[in-house]
């Protein structure tokens, strides 16, 4: 357990929104200094992109990335998509505002409630009443792909994160309606309505208040949870160290060699269940790629997985040889024989449990 002594950003002045005073004014992030503020005020308090992860509701963060994060933990660089997001953020805002013709503008930074300092925001862009120009709700942008439509066109609303980001800005700032946009594939914008529930403020509130208080200022670290990005979160936070020995209690390590142990029967026995419905279908199926009950299609089973090079050189060599052309590649003979340390930093860890009973 780590102990961190919090000092939380000042709220000082007069309100920027119904509920919430402005802790750090705007700024470029591309500029270092201000990126260190910024940084620095998002690790005092819970923000919008923080709360989708401690409800275990993003599936590319979770409760432990904030945790390691809030700790002064670099868990995330700025990579290429972080930065476009940025870049076609402003885009999208726009075409937001001239599609659905509500006023926007640019929020003046980090908000933090006045009642709970700990919950502050970074809105996207602050929308207006088109009468008064004030400012009634937040919009939130994303740039997602074109696998993400049919989720975006859900009569349902918006995707889970992004909905709960959105309803973390009208928590904090204390608005009644906001919005969610995205641009999907490039080229499809969509957008929706999030009116405020006070119910969710309310638990949303409790909730991230009280992980706040024991994950942030007692130090607890979070229960992992059972997210592929957590699984590459602990294979980064720990650097190996060869033949060191960690001592864990037996009655623990049992129950977790059990647990581990009928979970592997019960996928083995489901992953034959399904086998056999999918055989089931290719069999029905037959000689045809698609299969239809109606007008509608039930399932498809076309020749479009993966191509079978091994297959290719037996029916075609000529072809094979035809094709075939020299890469180039890591000698990893080499590397792992004359570059012994470099080889074991980019190697991964895997997680190997003896058959034998303890």
């Amino acid at each position: 357990m780590s102990t961190t002594t919090l000092s939380l950003p000042p709220v000082p002045g007069d309100l920027v929104a119904p509920t919430a005073r402005l802790v750090l004014p705007a700024g470029d992030l591309d500029d270092p200094t201000f990126r260190a503020q910024w940084e620095s005020a998002r690790r005092l308090g819970i923000g919008g992109s923080d709360v989708a992860a401690i409800v275990g509701l993003d599936k590319y963060r979770g409760a432990r990335h904030v945790f390691e994060e809030k700790h002064g933990r670099e868990i995330v660089r700025d990579n290429e998509a972080m930065e476009i997001g940025r870049e076609i953020e402003d885009f999208i805002a726009r075409m937001f505002s001239k599609r659905t013709g509500v006023p926007i503008a640019t929020p003046p930074g980090t908000i933090g409630h006045v009642d709970h300092p700990w919950a502050l925001v970074n809105i996207d862009r602050d929308t207006l009443d088109p009468v008064t120009g004030e400012v009634v709700g937040p919009l939130e942008c994303k740039n997602r792909s074109e696998y993400q439509l049919e989720e975006w066109e859900s009569e349902d609303g918006p995707p889970d994160a992004p909905a709960l980001q959105c309803h973390w800005g009208m928590t904090v700032g204390g608005y009644q309606r906001g919005y969610v946009a995205a641009l999907v594939g490039g080229n499809k914008l969509r957008w929706h309505v999030v009116e405020r529930d006070q119910e969710m403020v309310d638990h949303l509130l409790d909730y991230c208040g009280t992980w706040y208080q024991r994950h942030v200022v007692e130090g607890f670290p979070p229960p992992v949870d059972g997210l592929e990005a957590t699984k590459d979160l602990l294979g980064r936070l720990y650097e190996v160290k060869p033949e060191a020995i960690a001592e864990v209690d037996l009655r623990k390590a049992k129950e977790l060699r059990a647990q581990r142990a009928d979970l592997d029967a019960q996928i083995k026995a489901l992953s034959k269940q399904k086998t056999a419905v999918d055989n089931e279908m290719r069999d029905l199926a037959g000689h045809a790629d698609v299969v239809r009950v109606g007008a509608a299609t039930a399932w498809t089973w076309k020749a479009n997985g993966n191509f079978s090079e091994t297959d290719f050189r037996k029916q075609y060599p000529d072809l094979a040889a035809k094709y075939t052309k020299t890469v180039t590649v890591l000698d990893l003979d080499r590397v792992k024989a004359e570059q012994e340390d470099a080889y074991s930093a980019c190697r991964g860890r895997r997680l190997f449990v003896p058959k034998k009973e303890l």
